[in-house]
C-alpha cells in the first residue's frame, strides 16, 4: 500500500523530487464573482468579486460585521450563496466543502480544533490519513511490507511538516500541552498536509501573544516561498496584515470598498470612516486633537474665604491646645519612671503587725 493524494502525486523532501503542478503565469488560482450570501432577509454578503494570482497574498480587512468570514465560508461551501467560484480553473461552485478540499483548497478556522490527546506527530499523521489508500484489516494486523513502507511514508511526510513548521521541540508533546499559538501552527502544519493551492486563514493571530503574533508573519511568508501556495488573510492586526499583503482588499457591509497596496488602502478615507465613523465627535472621543495643546493641572489652592478664616483663629485657642500637649507629655514621662522604679526595687517579705490594745 502507498501513500496516494488525489492527482496521483505527492510530494517528497528530496530536493531533487518533484515539485507541486502550480496554474500557468498569469491566470488567477481563485476567481470569486457575484459572491452574494442571503440569510432571510439579510444580506449578509452583496455581489463581491475578485481574484488572486499564483503565490499572492492578499488580505481582507473590514470592520466587525462586513461578512468578511461569510465570504470564507461561502468560497469553501459552508454556506449556500449565488456567484461563482473558479479553483485552478474549475468551477467549484457546486462542491461540498470535503470536494473544495479535495481540489485543494484549504481553510483554517478562528479557533484551532486538534485532538488534545494526539502528540503533535500523530495529529500531522492523522491529517495525511486521506492521502493514503484503504486496505484490509488483516494486512495492518500483521504487518505487511506495503503497510510498513506506507508508514515510513506518512512519517517521512510529518518529518517535512514538523521541519517546515519550526515545530521540532513539540513533536513529541500533546496537543493539550501546547499554548494557543503553537496550535494555531500545527493546525497550519496539519492544513499543508492537504498541498493546498489556495489557503484561506480567518484570524491566524487572533488570541496569541504578543511575540506569537511578531513571529507569524514570517512564518506565513515562509510558507507561501516554500510551497508556493496563495494565501487569503482575514485580520484585524494592521501591523501585522499590512506587513505581509501584496495587496488588501477591503470590505464593508458585506460589500468590496477597495483594493490596492497596503498603504493606498489604509489612507482610503472610506475605509477610515468604516472604522471609526463621521462624526467628528466620535472620532476625538479616544484622545486628544492634533491641534489642541495638553493643558497642566494646577496646584489646589484653598479658597480665600477659608484661608482667612484661619487666619482670624483666636491666639488663646493655640495656647491651650499646645499647653494641653506638654501635660500629656509630662503625665506619660512619670508614668514611665514609676513602671521602671518598681521593676528594680526588691520584694520584702510582708510582717503581720501586732494591734495595740489600751
Amino acid at each position: 500500500m502507498s501513500p496516494e493524494s488525489t492527482n496521483g502525486r505527492r510530494p517528497s523532501g528530496d530536493k531533487g523530487a518533484e515539485t507541486a503542478p502550480q496554474p500557468p503565469p498569469g491566470r488567477p488560482v481563485l476567481e470569486v464573482s457575484g459572491l452574494t450570501v442571503r440569510f432571510g432577509g439579510v444580506l449578509a454578503v452583496d455581489d463581491v468579486s475578485f481574484d488572486l494570482q499564483p503565490g499572492e497574498i492578499l488580505g481582507v480587512i473590514g470592520p466587525n460585521g462586513a461578512g468578511k468570514t461569510t465570504v470564507f465560508d461561502a468560497i469553501s461551501g459552508f454556506v449556500p450563496s449565488r456567484g461563482r467560484v473558479t479553483l485552478d480553473g474549475h468551477d467549484i461552485s457546486g462542491y461540498s466543502p470535503e470536494k473544495r478540499s479535495r481540489a485543494r483548497l484549504g481553510r483554517s478556522f478562528q479557533d484551532a480544533r486538534l485532538f488534545p490527546s494526539l502528540t503533535v506527530g500523530e495529529a500531522l499523521a492523522v491529517a495525511l490519513e486521506r492521502h493514503m489508500r484503504a486496505h484490509d484489516a488483516v494486512s495492518t494486523a500483521i504487518g505487511a511490507p506495503w503497510v510498513r513502507r506506507a508508514e515510513k511514508k506518512v512519517a517521512a511526510r510529518v518529518d517535512e511538516l514538523v521541519e517546515l513548521m519550526g515545530l521540532g521541540a513539540f513533536r513529541d508533546k500533546f496537543v493539550s500541552e501546547l499554548s494557543t499559538g503553537s496550535r494555531r501552527i500545527v493546525d497550519l502544519a496539519a492544513i499543508l498536509a492537504h498541498e493546498p493551492l489556495v489557503l484561506l486563514l480567518d484570524e491566524p493571530s487572533s488570541g496569541i501573544a504578543q511575540r506569537e503574533t511578531e513571529a507569524l508573519g514570517p512564518l506565513l511568508q515562509h510558507i507561501r516561498q516554500q510551497t508556493g501556495a496563495s494565501l487569503l488573510v482575514i485580520e484585524h492586526d494592521m501591523p501585522l496584515i499590512t506587513s505581509i499583503s501584496d495587496e488588501i482588499l477591503a470590505l464593508e457591509t458585506g460589500a468590496v470598498l477597495t483594493r490596492g497596496k497596503p498603504d493606498e488602502v489604509l489612507s482610503d478615507p472610506r475605509l477610515v470612516a468604516a472604522y471609526l465613523g463621521t462624526d467628528q465627535a466620535v472620532l476625538e472621543r479616544s484622545g486628544m486633537r492634533t491641534d489642541q495643546k495638553p493643558v497642566r493641572a494646577a496646584a489646589k489652592r484653598p479658597p480665600v474665604g477659608k484661608k482667612k478664616a484661619a487666619a482670624k483663629k483666636p491666639a488663646a485657642a493655640k495656647k491651650a491646645v499646645s499647653q494641653k500637649a506638654v501635660t500629656v507629655k509630662k503625665v506619660a514621662k512619670t508614668t514611665a519612671k514609676k513602671a521602671a522604679a518598681s521593676k528594680t526595687m526588691p520584694s520584702r517579705p510582708i510582717k503581720a503587725t501586732r494591734k495595740r490594745t489600751s
